[in-house]
């Protein structure tokens, strides 16, 4: 049982085969596996990486998973969170979540001599994770809010602060809105630039003290218009969801980020896509050349068949032999693959050598997920599939007469 694996092994690293010929195919077989490898693992680290920081972005600036008023009806405007049937206590409990934050958004418009920009003001509460945000931080610092007076300071978009030339310790006036009443102002101090890369946040949002929000739409001290709730992961969000969901109460509904822009999860939905056909185009490219290789090597080899034949060994025995030479041959090609690609990954994870418009693909530099998993199941998955590729092939060796095979030796 083991003659075809110990056979396969002996001509593969035997010193005797190194002619000419056998030397241009080997390193066609093992150069086409070797890019094989690395095309893949960039395609699957970074689409991964791309999809997750995407989705992270969204979740780390508005929650996870938000709890908001049903009269508010889709609004930026937040409308009274009902208390009736919210189990916050019990939201908390869940294992996967990591806490809970307090808001009221209003819609208003900001405006200096520069120009204006149509703004959502989200009034943040002592609850605020501050230490979750600092990673979206490209100038000063978030608003220190205590609940207890009111605090002027904002933090705004990088976007924002571009379009209006303001600055870090700037003031700049907001205008606000409520039904027939009229217009409200509100001079606030830019103590924070924030950017996430995100058309759709960068665009809108500054963040402030809840309570500013709370007397533009006429709350109490204890009201508010939603709860943002964070988990520790948001592969788990689908799960969550339903369970927290159960403990809002009836007058109050949930939305994921994951829906909260559905055209950036559009945008995500095709990563799957290209990664599918990116691996798929790869696999073939690679299946062709292998099975060139065995090929060549078959025609090769004729006498030593002959040979093998004559000495007993059968046509099942044979053809094992030449697939496991031909898998040995791809296994440099495999090393080889996955320490290129892998170095360029883990200097791009590190470095961010490689970055993106924001504007396009809504991160400004290409993330990287290396995962033990996918680097181990590209590499196993070009070998069994390169094996299966190979079956058929093989039985071009049934073919060869060991008589005409060793008539001219």
């Amino acid at each position: 049982m083991k003659f075809p694996l110990y056979f396969s092994k002996k001509i593969a690293f035997s010193k005797d085969n190194k002619n000419n010929l056998s030397r241009v195919i080997v390193f066609i077989g093992r150069l086409s596996v070797a890019l094989g490898v690395i095309v893949s693992l960039v395609t699957v680290s970074t689409g991964v990486g791309s999809k997750r920081a995407i989705k992270e972005r969204m979740a780390d600036f508005s929650g996870h998973i938000s709890i908001k008023s049903k009269q508010s009806n889709n609004s930026y405007n937040s409308s009274v969170l009902e208390k009736e049937g919210l189990k916050l206590k019990e939201i908390n409990e869940i294992p996967d979540v990591a806490g809970t934050q307090n808001y009221v958004a209003v819609s208003g418009i900001m405006r200096n001599e520069h120009n204006f920009a149509g703004i959502i003001f989200k009034g943040v509460g002592k609850d605020f994770d501050a230490e979750r945000f600092k990673k979206f931080l490209v100038a000063g610092q978030t608003p220190k809010i205590s609940e207890d007076g009111f605090n002027s300071g904002i933090t705004i978009s990088q976007k924002i602060a571009q379009d209006m030339h303001l600055n870090v310790k700037d003031s700049i006036v907001a205008v606000f809105s409520k039904g027939n009443q009229s217009p409200l102002y509100r001079k606030f101090e830019v103590v924070g630039i924030y950017k996430t890369d995100i058309k759709m946040i960068d665009d809108l949002f500054i963040i402030g003290d809840i309570n500013h929000a709370r007397r533009i739409q006429g709350m109490k001290r204890n009201e508010v218009g939603g709860i943002d709730v964070f988990l520790k992961n948001i592969n788990y969000i689908d799960e969550d969801a339903p369970k927290i969901d159960r403990l809002v109460g009836y007058r109050n509904y949930t939305v994921k980020a994951t829906d909260e822009y559905p055209q950036i999860m559009d945008f995500i939905a095709i990563f799957d896509t290209n990664i599918a056909l990116i691996i798929s185009i790869m696999l073939i490219v690679v299946i062709i050349n292998i099975v060139m290789v065995l090929l060549i090597l078959i025609i090769e080899r004729t006498k030593s068949i002959g040979l093998l034949k004559t000495l007993g060994a059968t046509n099942g025995q044979i053809r094992t032999i030449f697939i496991n030479y031909t898998l040995l041959i791809m296994v440099p090609g495999l090393i080889l693959g996955n320490v290129i690609g892998l170095g360029f990954l883990v200097i791009q994870k590190y470095f961010g050598i490689i970055t993106l418009n924001p504007e396009n693909y809504y991160i400004s530099v290409v993330p990287v997920e290396l995962n033990a998993v996918h680097i181990l199941a590209i590499s196993l998955g070009i070998l069994v599939v390169s094996g299966i590729a190979l079956i058929l092939p093989s039985y071009l060796i049934s073919k060869i007469s060991p008589v005409k095979s060793l008539k001219y030796t």
